[in-house]
């Protein structure tokens, strides 16, 4: 048995931790929780062939079997990265999945996408606040010597930690009907104030057998690095879900953000609008 590929994706900050912590609970998944470069390694074979002189000199004379072979190579590496074994479901966490979705379905048509969402004040509040727990390291990027304004202005730009998955987010939208239905759209506040419920509707949308989670006793998985991220971007795993507390954001940034991604709080929070 095959098992069916599920990509963990979306916005930073927005319970992907928890949610592959949880995934990894049901018997019928195999979910390693920390993140993978799975994702960045096809996108980078795809780059890499596209300027083989010898693979292009082959789509000359052979073009159909040159690309089935393509095909079957990087869907052989996708099968080959996570071993399953008797597992329905391997479970692979990066938020660079959902840029790459239509290459994903090309080479695993079964494949789904669970996209993390949260509100984008708390998404900046998130990083601000951990960031002024370790003003004295800077991020990987290099965003310390903003001001607030300034580096929430930077962290919505299109190459940074909210915007360019934001940006992906984004273009959901035009893609075709049957695409999106590969999606599953999971907002945080709904994740912690009822993560069973959550966990039991993502379980049959996933076609995997009725699971049901202890949000008080959750086993601890693998740590992804945090060093890596400067400690601006802790992925801590917990035995019990704990409700965060609210961030004070300054009313100008938030006013700001709404306003730039109104299109965002249309979609999956119009109740703030």
């Amino acid at each position: 048995m095959i098992p069916n590929f599920v990509g963990v994706t979306g916005l930073p900050r927005a319970g992907s931790t928890l949610l592959c912590q949880m995934l990894a609970q049901h018997p019928e998944i195999h979910c390693e929780g920390h993140s993978s470069p799975l994702c960045n390694t096809l996108l980078g074979i795809r780059r890499m062939v596209s300027d083989d002189q010898f693979f292009l000199s082959q789509l000359d004379h052979s073009g159909q079997a040159s690309y089935a072979n393509l095909a079957s190579a990087m869907q052989g590496f996708l099968r080959g990265w996570h071993q399953g074994g008797d597992k329905k479901a391997v479970v692979d966490k990066n938020r660079a999945w959902l840029h790459a979705i239509e290459l994903l379905l090309q080479i695993a048509p079964e494949a789904k996408l669970i996209v993390c969402i949260r509100e984008l004040g708390q998404i900046y509040g998130s990083i601000e606040a951990q960031h002024q727990k370790t003003i004295l390291i800077d991020f990987i990027d290099h965003l310390a010597d903003f001001d607030r304004f300034g580096r929430a202005d930077m962290l919505f730009a299109k190459d940074k930690a909210i915007g360019s998955p934001l940006i992906s987010l984004s273009a959901v939208q035009d893609l075709p009907a049957e695409v999106q239905k590969r999606l599953y759209f999971l907002r945080f506040e709904d994740l912690m104030e009822k993560p069973a419920a959550c966990m039991s509707h993502l379980y049959a949308w996933l076609g995997l057998s009725p699971y049901a989670i202890n949000p008080e006793k959750l086993a601890i998985g693998l740590q992804e690095s945090d060093s890596h991220y400067h400690m601006k971007y802790l992925h801590r795993q917990s035995e019990r879900i704990v409700k965060p507390g609210k961030h004070d954001i300054p009313p100008r940034i938030q006013a700001q953000i709404e306003s730039a991604c109104a299109w965002f709080y249309e979609l999956y929070y119009p109740q703030k609008r």
